[in-house]
């Protein structure tokens, strides 16, 4: 603990520490109020300045001492260490003084910006959808892409024939005569107005006739995994189908499709689980 007359009289730290001593705090209290430990306190009042972190500490406690006492800071702080620093005049010079980037060092423009390959490629994004946009509806339609009803692609070396005018027919068309032996051959028929029984299929080595009474995916591969058939068929639609046996065909929705093979309507309970058929023809 400070003594009185440890330091020179009008010292910063005999003002601090006879402004304590005259409301009668203890020095430890006082370390407890401003929350510092005693030993800084105690270097302060003994004016032992090099026993503290810096100038700018030094004179940070001094003033925090001075509100908790209620004295007025300024003849304190005109005793102690004065803060080592620029001047305010080099300050105002370094503000107003020009600014000089580090070379080497350039920030891209709004050009650089630009060649950017995620700017210029959603631009083409953007581009390609409005043109799709401004294209005429009737040339839209005639991409193969786009055209309504358009099927996928049959399998090489098979044949695909498919006529489909909406609800006019009311008996489905015959079909094309079989190709050549190891050929496969598919015939699409309209729908009829009316949802009619089956017709039996023409005897012929693996055929098959397939209608859906509601919208079902189909697929129909033969016994060289050529796909014979692999789409939605609509309701009302008929699809003859002929290839090598064994036939592996899959149905989406068998409840509302119907199979005749060979002549024979087939039975598609035993085959059918969570409303999906699998079934082998042979």
């Amino acid at each position: 603990m400070s003594e009185p007359g440890a330091n020179p009289a009008g010292s910063a730290g005999t003002i601090l520490r006879e402004a304590r001593q005259a409301q009668g705090l203890h020095i430890a209290a006082l370390a407890a109020a401003i929350k510092v430990s005693q030993k800084k306190l105690e270097a302060l009042e003994g004016d032992r300045f090099d026993e503290l972190p810096d100038a700018t500490f030094t004179r940070a406690l001094a003033q925090t001492v001075c509100r908790s006492l209620k004295i007025d800071p300024a003849p304190v702080l005109a005793l102690l260490p004065q803060v080592r620093g620029y001047r305010l005049e080099q300050v105002a010079e370094g503000i107003n003084a020009p600014f000089r980037d580090r070379p080497g060092r350039r920030e891209p423009n709004d050009w650089a910006n630009l060649a950017s390959p995620i700017v210029w490629g959603a631009g083409l994004l953007v581009l390609a959808a409005v043109l799709v946009y401004l294209l005429p509806q009737g040339w839209i339609a005639k991409l193969p892409a786009f055209a309504p009803g358009a099927a996928p692609a049959s399998a090489p070396g098979s044949t695909v024939t498919e006529v489909m005018p909406p609800g006019t027919v009311s008996e489905p068309l015959v079909s094309p005569p079989p190709p050549a032996a190891g050929a496969s051959a598919v015939a699409a028929v309209a729908p009829s107005a009316a949802a009619a029984p089956i017709p039996a299929a023409p005897a012929a080595s693996g055929a098959l006739q397939v209608r859906a009474r509601a919208p079902s995916w189909v697929e129909v591969q033969d016994a060289n995994s050529q796909v014979l058939l692999s789409r939605r068929v609509q309701p009302g639609e008929t699809v003859l189908l002929d290839g090598a046996v064994p036939m592996r065909v899959k149905i989406g929705n068998a409840a509302a499709t119907e199979l005749v093979f060979r002549g024979q309507a087939l039975d598609l309970t035993a085959s059918t689980r969570e409303n999906v058929a699998r079934l082998e023809l042979k």
